[in-house]
């Protein structure tokens, strides 16, 4: 089959899938509670897929994602608590999300984006440990301005009276207060996950992403090629803010999750667990990311459900002090240990899951490289150490004794 068509074929597959999902998720999975972790397993994907960007692929260290989550999901909860009611309030829809999601990633994305580029701008000229400590200073100084906005009247001005209408330590409900409403279902989030895993695999083996990695492997020697290491680095850096806001605007709408967005829900622990789901899986790697998201998110709620096991119950009623649930980071760190050890590069290292064909633009395939010989190479090889030229010889005789 046609390449082309084959892509037409697949792209139309994949469309039928999250459909599919759409209508049929509650069957599949009946208990909300775990609907609910799938859907936030495939946003965290979104988050991870994003770090990878910056983390993974050009180096850099960034421990400030949560404020690009929480900056688009704080996006996201106010066009889509703005749009619900001028499409008639009730129920959301899946029809009325055509208008509503779309609005909510695109602002999400450019949001964190613009901030992502204030961000980076400055700080991606640092080296080292100054990025991180900048970008967890700038996650911590978004996560305390919304949590401590308050607001006594008009005479506080505009800014503080809007920042105060995000609810602070409470958290935005939407503008009347009854909650944010949730259109992001599984044909969004599966969607988006689709989408975000071709442009992060198609970014990797592209001239871009080579020139990330370059610049990871030595940043002086790329410049001296005349790579420009702040214009890369800067713009990927704003890529990884848009992509980390696009999964912050979909966790704010995400159905049969928290209608409330706060502020706590944004703190180090956010960015830790994104930094683990990228290095878990492996750095650079696309396949990894995902990987790691789904791991680090059910990792968790795995824990929590060994609290229900006879056999935990058994041992509880023996030893009282028992309770994995308020031991359940001992576990998780545990078990990232443990990882660790066996793992230090990450479950797939910078590899992929799927391995991506070599072919030239007519559709054939490289020819193999030949690697170049020395004389004494190709001499070292001949029986008795003969010379190319004797072994020549050796093969011309018996003509001429056929000839004579």
């Amino acid at each position: 089959m046609h390449s082309a068509v084959q892509r037409v074929v697949t792209a139309l597959l994949l469309v039928a899938a999250v459909v599919g999902l759409e209508f049929s998720f509650e069957y599949i999975i009946p208990d909300a509670a775990w609907r609910q972790l799938a859907l936030l397993a495939m946003v965290n994907v979104i988050a991870a897929l994003s770090l990878n960007i910056i983390n993974g692929m050009a180096g850099q260290f960034s421990i400030g994602h949560a404020g690009f989550l929480g900056i688009g999901a704080y996006t996201g909860a106010i066009v889509a608590g703005n749009l619900h009611p001028m499409l008639g309030g009730g129920d959301p829809l899946f029809e009325w999300s055509f208008v509503v999601m779309p609005a909510v990633m695109l602002s999400a994305g450019v949001v964190a984006g613009a901030f992502g580029l204030l961000v980076g701008l400055p700080s991606l000229r640092l080296r080292g440990d100054y990025l991180a400590i900048v970008t967890l200073g700038f996650a911590e100084i978004f996560r305390l301005v919304i949590g401590t906005a308050e607001t006594g009247g008009a005479a506080e001005g505009t800014i503080n009276q809007a920042l105060a209408s995000l609810g602070g330590q409470q958290g935005y409900a939407g503008p009347d207060g009854t909650g944010v409403p949730q259109y992001a279902g599984p044909f969004w989030i599966f969607g988006a996950v689709i989408v975000a895993t071709v442009l992060a695999w198609r970014l990797k083996f592209s001239g871009w992403g080579r020139t990330l990695r370059a610049l990871r492997a030595d940043e002086i020697a790329s410049a001296a090629v005349g790579v420009d290491p702040t214009r890369y680095k800067v713009t990927s850096f704003v890529f990884s803010a848009a992509g980390a806001g696009i999964a912050g605007g979909l966790m704010a709408s995400i159905r049969d999750g928290n209608p409330t967005v706060q502020p706590e829900q944004f703190n180090f622990a956010t960015s830790f667990d994104a930094i683990t789901m990228v290095i878990l899986g492996g750095s650079g790697s696309v396949s990894g990311a995902v990987l790691g998201g789904v791991l680090v998110t059910f990792t968790v709620k795995m824990i929590e459900q060994l609290q229900g096991l006879d056999s935990v119950q058994a041992l509880k009623s023996v030893y009282p002090s028992l309770d994995l649930n308020a031991l359940r980071m001992v576990v998780y760190a545990s078990v990232l240990l443990g990882l660790m050890i066996l793992r230090p590069e990450g479950l797939l290292g910078e590899r992929e899951i799927f391995r991506r064909k070599a072919t030239m633009k007519n559709g054939a395939a490289p020819p193999e490289p030949v690697p170049v010989r020395t004389k004494a190479e190709v001499a070292s090889d001949e029986p008795d150490g003969a010379s190319p030229e004797t072994a020549i010889e050796h093969e011309e005789q018996p003509l001429e004794k056929d000839r004579s």
